[in-house]
């Protein structure tokens, strides 16, 4: 059986003195697409950036390809073929569309900025209509598919998605998760999904990780999480 690609390891963090994650065991094999699903402030947020370093792991490791990242800056891990679409998308808001897909490649290594333009702008074609205005003039949708076409340009191993659906019209986040699926199919990419949208997400991953107050109360397949009554209740009752 292969290494997870990403193996987060009794990690809790901190803000100041109050845990916001506590234990936290998590494993993300090459090729799968992972989700962790819970309430607002349940700690999925906080686990996302602790990956990138910021804030750093008090307690546990966070290991990516074999390799211990726990105490590395951030700047050093996103160099390492891991790229974040954060919560609230983040974009440049006075940069272009293109200029945002720029700063995306900045850390590419041996990349070649023509194809992997035109790789986001086929999964994207919107953003190519928009190439020249800026990211603040942007839908919202719009925005999510910037952010998560700028993370692409890195040409990352491991994609890191916080809460891609967040505020957007139902329509577009069919669109979004539509795309989530092809990067996953098409060209095996693996990607760690934070998302309050339980229906959806579990309906896309492999397997999923239900987070209550910072730690791992149910794990299992997409499919087995979707069934469970106390899932169901808690995070899909009219939520769809």
């Amino acid at each position: 059986m292969s290494e997870p690609l990403l193996s987060i390891k009794g990690v809790s963090a901190f803000y100041g003195s109050i845990a916001a994650l506590k234990g936290i065991d998590v494993d993300v094999m090459p090729g799968e697409i992972v989700t962790i699903i819970g309430a607002n402030g349940a700690g999925k947020s906080t686990l996302m950036m602790t990956i990138c370093g910021n804030p750093q792991a008090r307690e546990g490791r966070v290991i990516f390809e074999g390799r211990d990242i726990t105490h590395l800056p951030t700047h050093e891990i996103m160099r390492m073929k891991i790229a974040q679409s954060p919560e609230g998308r983040r974009i440049f808001p006075r940069m272009t569309v293109y200029e945002n897909l720029q700063m995306g490649a900045a850390t590419a290594e041996g990349g070649d900025f023509g194809s992997d333009l035109a790789r986001v702008y086929s999964l994207f074609p919107i953003l190519e209509k928009r190439s020249s205005q800026r990211g603040g003039t942007l839908s919202g949708g719009e925005q999510q598919m910037l952010a998560i076409g700028r993370a692409l340009m890195s040409r990352p191993r491991l994609l890191l998605l916080d809460e891609p659906s967040l505020g957007l019209a139902p329509l577009i986040v069919r669109q979004i998760f539509s795309a989530i699926r092809d990067l996953n199919q098409r060209e095996k990419l693996t990607i760690f999904l934070v998302e309050q949208n339980a229906f959806h997400a579990l309906k896309l991953a492999h397997r999923g990780y239900v987070m209550v107050n910072g730690r791992i109360a149910l794990q299992g397949t997409g499919r087995e999480l979707l069934e469970r009554p106390e899932v169901r209740s808690a995070y899909l009752e009219g939520g769809r």
